[in-house]
């Protein structure tokens, strides 16, 4: 537990354990490793529920797909205002919301009123609220800890994770057998009081993401997209992520099923089922980071893919209690291995401006893979019976392993502190004046002196800078060479407003002024390549020359 790891001896400098120095790290870690408790024993409650209130599989499978399918479509919305707005007044309103809904569930179950569309609409909102705050708590872990400490806390989030479900299914399970369902609901309300008191007392999460005038949510959701669709290390990391879990959420979505039909078992051996997945995910996490210095990225993730597969095949063949059990310690280590390695790049390949709205877009595939395999899961088995279910998803998850060659991950993590090497562009005064009201669009010009037989590859630096240059801003680039003087070359590239234009130069980090430096090594002469910007006149304004005379 991180309580008892932050009055332990400090861990030697360097270790995996080094985050829990910092007291507010443990403390934050703590509150949601208790948060995150609860939400399974609420799960657990809510799985074996459905069972009781409908026989159908589908209505089962449904269970996660409410829980789920919110954060597909509300991640990336909740990703721009983590980015934004004040997270710590987000995360207490949002937590206090949701001990609520919880309380009226499990107050619906016990007075006997719980239907299955009520469960499913509880889950629901439920699910809306994580959607909310599950990018927030992501982006606030470069607040916790040192940047050098980024990959050692990254990895200690997924081990609370995985630690809280180990403990929360068998705590739900024990509820359910010794106290009955609606105890799952609120011990799960009690919970969120842990994580509100947290952020009570850290006032640090208030500090926003954002430097300088903040994004209205429509323009900073683009930019997010347009960062993510620009940027082929967390490209490469969601497309890998949904390849996984669309087929591997096949056992979360009818575990319920294996449990009690195909099984023959009781609540506590559903919930023993779910703390073996949990006791699995931490023994993995534990040994990830020895096995990541014999293994790399890419390696890892497809023993955790070839696992899980193999994982299903046991699943749909086995009557046995305890094969099923020692097989879920096998899907728990097989799931941690592929979750957190993804999930660690998908962070080092984020500078921290739009460090929420990536997380939430990997967390909108990661939530929409899962729920879209509940309902293909669901459905199959209610047609075809479960153990033909858990083969269908074995077979696409020999289809992802294949994929593993086509499009592998990347190992190395880029620099993407600022940099904040582009000077400030000359105004002249009559410009400086009329950009205090934001103008745009903004066209960027840099020219460039080449030599002839250098000119392959200024071209092939330029077009790799390019990405860049798009990430950050630009919605348009292109590149010119002068028809009338062979060598001399002009990039150009387009930005929404000037403001905008202004959040680019913020936003420019190391590794792209180690590859804008590649560039400019082609071009000749003492002077730096010629930079010019030109705005778009403001419509219906008269032009204002510079000793202030309309003209």
């Amino acid at each position: 537990m991180p309580s008892e790891a932050a009055a332990a001896p400090s861990p030697p400098a360097g270790s995996a354990w080094e985050p829990f120095r910092s007291r507010v790290f443990a403390v934050v870690w703590t509150a949601v490793l208790l948060g995150s408790v609860g939400t399974w024993i609420r799960d657990v409650g809510a799985g074996w529920l459905m069972t009781s209130l409908s026989a159908s599989a589908t209505a089962v499978a449904m269970v996660q797909a409410a829980t789920t399918l919110p954060l597909f479509l509300l991640a990336l919305p909740a990703g721009a205002l983590a980015d934004s707005v004040d997270r710590r007044r987000l995360l207490l309103g949002v937590h206090a919301l949701m001990a609520a809904i919880s309380l009226g569930m499990g107050l619906l179950t016990r007075a006997g009123l719980m239907t299955p569309t009520l469960l499913v609409l509880g889950l629901l909102l439920a699910g809306i609220c994580t959607a909310l705050v599950t990018p927030v708590l992501q982006s606030l872990t470069v607040l916790l800890v040192p940047r050098p400490q980024l990959r050692a806390a990254i990895a200690l989030n997924s081990m609370g994770l995985n630690v809280s479900r180990a403990i929360g299914p068998a705590l739900g399970g024990l509820l359910l057998a010794l106290a009955g369902t609606e105890f799952n609901f609120f011990a799960d309300a009690l919970s969120y009081l842990f994580v509100i008191a947290a952020f009570w007392w850290w006032k640090g999460a208030s500090a926003r993401a954002a430097t300088g005038t903040p994004e209205q949510l429509g323009a900073a959701l683009r930019a997010g997209l347009r960062f993510a669709w620009h940027a082929p290390a967390l490209r490469r990391s969601m497309l890998r992520s949904a390849s996984f879990f669309v087929f591997a959420s096949a056992y979360w979505a009818l575990l319920p099923l294996i449990a009690r039909q195909q099984l023959g078992g009781s609540p506590a051996f559903y919930g023993l089922l779910l703390g073996c997945v949990g006791a699995g995910a931490v023994l993995a996490a534990l040994g990830l980071p020895a096995l990541r210095r014999r293994l790399s990225a890419e390696a890892t993730v497809r023993c955790g893919t070839a696992a899980s597969v193999a994982v299903l095949v046991l699943l749909a063949s086995t009557r046995q209690q305890a094969l099923a059990a020692a097989t879920m310690v096998l899907a728990g280590a097989a799931w941690i291995a592929v979750l957190s390695t993804a999930n660690v790049i998908a962070q080092t390949s984020l500078p921290d401006w739009v460090r929420g709205r990536g997380l939430a877009l990997y967390l909108s595939v990661f939530y929409g893979a899962m729920t879209l395999g509940s309902f293909i899961w669901g459905q199959t088995a209610e047609h075809a019976g479960v153990p033909a279910a858990l083969l269908a998803a074995a077979g696409v998850g020999v289809l992802a392993l294949a994929l593993a060659w086509l499009r592998p991950l990347p190992d190395a993590e880029p620099d993407l502190t600022p940099s904040l090497h582009w000077p400030e562009p000359a105004l002249s005064p009559a410009m400086a004046a009329s950009l205090v009201q934001d103008r745009g669009p903004v066209m960027v010009t840099v020219e460039y002196r080449v030599a002839p037989e250098h000119t392959a590859g200024f071209l092939a630096a330029v077009h790799a800078f390019a990405p860049e240059r798009r990430r950050d801003g630009a919605y348009a680039w292109g590149i010119y060479e002068d028809a009338a003087d062979s060598g001399r070359f002009v990039e150009s590239f387009l930005l929404p407003s000037w403001l905008e234009h202004q959040r680019q130069h913020r936003r420019v980090s190391q590794a792209d002024a180690a590859l804008q430096a590649r560039v400019q090594a082609f071009h000749l002469g003492p002077q730096a390549p010629r930079v010019q910007h030109f705005v778009a006149p403001a419509r219906g304004r008269p032009a204002v020359s510079d000793d202030g005379e309309r003209r």
